[in-house]
């Protein structure tokens, strides 16, 4: 497995682009077939997420994608799911397919009413524009940006067989099946019970262990969608692990750029007794406000990791814990062993060794609960005074 360049546009038969002004954005991909997906489950529904879970409850198949910015279409009753509808129709009718063929994704200012007349002016011009290279994934990627600092799109080749994916989020971002909005595409020729189990793992290990502020959107939503215009054979474990490589890839991203943020955190935890254990425990940590706050300020105070676990609800024995700081390099600051904390028994130089690890753009926090076998991995990100301007600010 390499990776590769171009995106969702990586794979045979996609091609994408899109629009974007000012606040408002359209991004178009085209091609597909058999499909599946996971979606939010805030109680709090977003007419699009309504209409793209219909289309694929009656159909089972995507063969285009059209998302907006600008508006998330959330909260805007009946006028909103007409508006969703009216997205996919306009699509389906130019692109000759149907209209549960098509997904509908948006993303913005929730109970702010979709502006389609701007989209019903300009979707003409994105399909006229789809092409299939990175330029096209580009322009899809940055016209769903919101406070999204960059686009986030990833594409690997396994053997000739392309798996390529997008995604976009920065801010509320504590998703309990999906994503943000992420849309995950392959040429292979898999059957859609196949794509969902596969989806569905990916998305454990991915967008459900990625926290930004803890806040679960209205809007969340994953899509993998299968062309089958590779040739290739492919075993369904090896087509797995491309998956969720794309997802991880994706779901750092998303953490990294969280709004405000400095630097990405990664949560390690082994030695659960059992992986619901483990999870509890790595999501509490990167979720902890006192923890995304030390580390922004560099300030290793440790205690604020090990009470976050303590709450987590994961069991263990607090005399059996490990704790450890380090880079993506050599260097590990070791600050609890077996329920000792030998970190100031090294004196002041290791202090300030670990504040310099904390200072870094990617920090990696191991805990060891010495309990069990099973283990897990979140990301976040740091909060800074910049994630309160940027959320203090958001519709003025």
């Amino acid at each position: 497995m390499k990776t590769v360049s171009g995106g969702v546009c990586a794979v045979k038969g996609v091609r994408a682009f899109g629009l974007k002004e000012g606040k408002n954005g359209i991004a178009v991909i085209s091609g597909g077939g058999q499909a599946t997906g996971v979606f939010t489950r805030n109680k709090i529904v977003a007419a699009p997420v309504i209409v793209t879970r219909e289309h694929l409850e009656q159909s089972g198949q995507i063969y285009a994608v059209i998302s907006n910015s600008g508006s998330a279409n959330a909260y805007t009753g009946a006028q909103g799911i007409t508006n969703a509808r009216r997205m996919a129709w306009s699509l389906a009718e130019r692109l000759n397919i149907e209209n549960n063929q098509v997904a509908v994704a948006s993303t913005g200012v929730i109970g702010r009413p979709l502006n389609f007349k701007w989209i019903a002016t300009k979707v003409g011009e994105v399909i006229t524009n789809l092409r299939h290279d990175e330029e096209g994934n580009l322009r899809a990627a940055e016209a769903i940006m919101t406070t999204d600092t960059s686009p986030k799109y990833v594409a690997v080749d396994i053997n000739g067989l392309r798996i390529g994916g997008m995604a976009k989020g920065a801010g509320m971002i504590e998703p309990n099946m999906g994503t943000m909005l992420a849309f995950m595409y392959t040429d292979a020729l898999l059957p859609s019970e196949i794509l969902r189990k596969c989806l569905k793992r990916a998305v454990d290990k991915s967008f459900n262990m990625v926290t930004v502020d803890g806040d679960t959107s209205t809007n969340d939503m994953a899509l993998l969608i299968a062309t089958g215009k590779s040739q290739v054979d492919i075993s369904v474990a090896k087509f797995q692990k491309g998956l969720n490589f794309v997802c991880i890839e994706l779901a750092k991203m998303m953490a990294m750029d969280g709004e405000g943020a400095t630097k990405l955190i990664e949560v390690r935890i082994t030695g659960a007794v059992s992986q619901k254990d483990a999870v509890r425990a790595a999501k509490a940590v990167v979720r902890s406000l006192l923890v995304k706050t030390a580390l922004f300020g560099a300030d290793p105070n440790w205690g604020r990791i090990i009470a976050a676990v303590g709450y987590s609800g994961a069991n263990f024995n607090p005399d059996l814990l490990s704790l450890a700081i380090s880079d993506r390099s050599e260097e590990v600051a070791n600050i609890i062993s077996s329920g000792v904390e030998v970190l100031s028994t090294k004196g002041e130089r290791m202090v300030r060794k670990t504040s310099e690890i904390m200072r870094g753009n990617y920090v990696i926090i191991t805990i060891n609960l010495g309990a069990g076998i099973k283990h897990a991995v979140a990301w976040g990100c740091d909060l800074t005074y910049d994630y309160v301007r940027i959320n203090a600010e958001y519709t003025t």
